[in-house]
């Protein structure tokens, strides 16, 4: 079956590159991999979603398009607290929904044109939807940057997922600067390590 991911944040928090990590450590075990990006307004904050869809080509998994609908996402690793509600309806019943339990005001809160929603990770957890919200910067930052968040949150979703720890960390090595590369594996092990009852999807 046609596997569905969803990768979503703000611009700058590092989401492209959670998705390159996953995009290689997929095409890494010979799926049929299609990753779409949608940009929003970056450079303010704007959302920034990922779509990641894959399938075993040999048993007929094929991947046509990268495009996932409401209700076909099988996990959604949100970034940010409003991007988890703004993108949950893509969650298929019984999916997974991994967030940083993050808030950052998009455009409209910091202009007073609205205000930033109240108790979005209490209202989600009432609807019975699988969800893991950890804070994800202090993780980052116990790692040696807040700017490792995305890795932390990849930690996070590997253990949600039937991979080989070796596949993920030879993906990391390959695909970040050198120069980080400590910093990004001390994130993706802390993610990784988060919550051990993680069940393989």
């Amino acid at each position: 079956m046609v596997k569905s991911i969803m990768i979503v944040g703000v611009g700058g928090q590092g989401s492209l590159l959670a998705s390159k990590l996953l995009g290689n450590v997929l095409l890494a075990q010979n799926f049929d991999v299609k990753v779409s990006e949608v940009h929003g307004m970056s450079q303010r904050g704007g959302s920034v979603v990922t779509y990641v869809k894959y399938g075993d080509a040999g048993q007929g998994e094929e991947v046509y398009s990268p495009v996932i609908d409401k209700g076909e996402a099988d996990v959604i690793v949100a970034f940010e607290k409003l991007e988890a509600a703004r993108w949950l309806p893509y969650l298929k019943k019984g999916g997974r929904l991994i967030v940083n339990d993050q808030q950052i005001a998009p455009m409209p809160v910091i202009t007073g044109a609205m205000e930033y929603p109240t108790d979005i990770l209490e209202k989600i957890r009432a609807k019975g939807i699988d969800m893991t919200a950890l804070n994800a910067l202090e993780l980052a930052q116990q790692a040696g940057s807040a700017k490792a968040v995305n890795v932390v949150l990849i930690g996070v979703l590997s253990a949600a997922l039937d991979f080989r720890d070796e596949v993920w960390q030879q993906t990391i090595e390959k695909t970040v600067p050198a120069k980080f590369l400590e910093l990004n594996r001390r994130a993706f092990e802390l993610g990784r390590s988060y919550r051990d009852s993680l069940v393989p999807a």
